[in-house]
């Protein structure tokens, strides 16, 4: 029950967050664009090992993207003989749009809770996110990428 209820909900909140630009993104796009955003210019292999699909599937994106303007190929400054892919202004500001758009219904969501069920909230998300293996959320004053994350240095495949 609890796995159907997050899901239903999750499954939502990116629904309402990406009407916005559904006509320019679709969701596999933007989980490719916010994956540029975290991590900046990618080679095609590690972006679509991160996204769990097959390279030629990940090239009929971001051939999509490049059309749309939200990403674009570039020279890898370290290997001249490869390209990386990279997002472009509009690429960036369409995961922030997005992005502050997701945060605005989950503060609207929160913010229905009482001190208490937040308080039982924050406990049950942390100890989700440590389950998943994911690094425990920064201190607030800590400085953050546009979608939350800490600066936790380059990551592998970069």
């Amino acid at each position: 029950m609890l796995i159907r209820v997050l899901c239903c909900l999750l499954v939502a909140l990116s629904a309402r967050s990406l009407a916005a630009v559904e006509d320019r993104v679709t969701l596999p796009q933007f989980r490719l664009l916010v994956v540029l955003s975290l991590e900046g210019p990618a080679k095609l292999v590690v972006l679509a090992d991160r996204l769990g699909v097959n390279p030629s599937t990940a090239m009929r994106m971001v051939d999509r993207l490049i059309a749309a303007g939200l990403a674009d190929r570039q020279v890898n400054p370290d290997n001249r003989r490869e390209t990386v892919l990279r997002l472009t202004t509009e690429g960036r500001r369409i995961v922030e749009d997005v992005t502050s758009q997701r945060r605005k219904e989950i503060a609207t969501i929160v913010e229905r809770l009482d001190p208490s069920q937040r308080a039982a909230l924050i406990g049950a998300l942390a100890a989700f996110t440590e389950a998943g293996g994911e690094p425990a959320v920064p201190d607030e004053d800590s400085e953050l990428y546009p979608l939350g994350w800490s600066d936790m240095g380059p990551r592998p495949g970069r």
